[in-house]
């Protein structure tokens, strides 16, 4: 298992890329919570990173509204079926934890579904991002909540609540 990773700037503040074995398998920001520690992402070498900037530059310039790049998740199978569940919320909607759960087929899993989106590695391409509490509050995001509300806000999202409110 070979890593690499290396540093972009965003409007959201650096993101640390990381690949393994040629495929994304981490995009951490500052103060992520759940950060692998530094000396586990690898070489620094930015030639695996070059479609990955290519497609988060289009992104960000609101060009791109799905990401078609080769990632590499690794988690308990719980885990990766929600985070495929998440590749599948389309840009500039939300899904709350329940939602995530009841597609999942494990209505009573809302609990765990928030505990494995917020293990999610890869953020912003897969978007957890998008998952919002069941009253529409914005709760939970490795990036920090204020990221979350601004990258909902980027996306249009039609229902996106201030930090610590509630929409219903």
């Amino acid at each position: 298992m070979h890593k690499q990773h290396t540093v972009i700037d965003s409007p959201y503040g650096p993101l640390t890329l990381v690949a393994t074995d040629g495929r994304l398998s981490g995009l951490y920001m500052v103060n992520h919570r759940h950060r692998p520690p530094e000396e586990s992402f690898g070489d620094s070498d930015p030639r695996p990173f070059r479609e990955t900037e290519h497609q988060l530059a289009a992104y960000f310039d609101g060009e791109l509204t799905r990401f078609d790049l080769p990632i590499s998740l690794a988690g308990t199978p719980f885990q990766l079926s929600v985070w495929e569940q998440l590749q599948l919320i389309p840009y500039g909607e939300t899904r709350s934890y329940g939602q995530l759960a009841d597609a999942l087929g494990k209505p009573a899993a809302s609990r765990a579904v928030g505990l494995a989106n917020g293990r999610n590695p890869i953020s912003i391409i897969v978007p957890c991002h998008r998952v919002i509490g069941s009253t529409g509050s914005l709760i939970g995001y490795g990036g920090g909540l204020d990221r979350k509300q601004r990258l909902l806000v980027f996306e249009g999202a039609a229902t996106v609540a201030p930090v610590g409110a509630t929409l219903f």
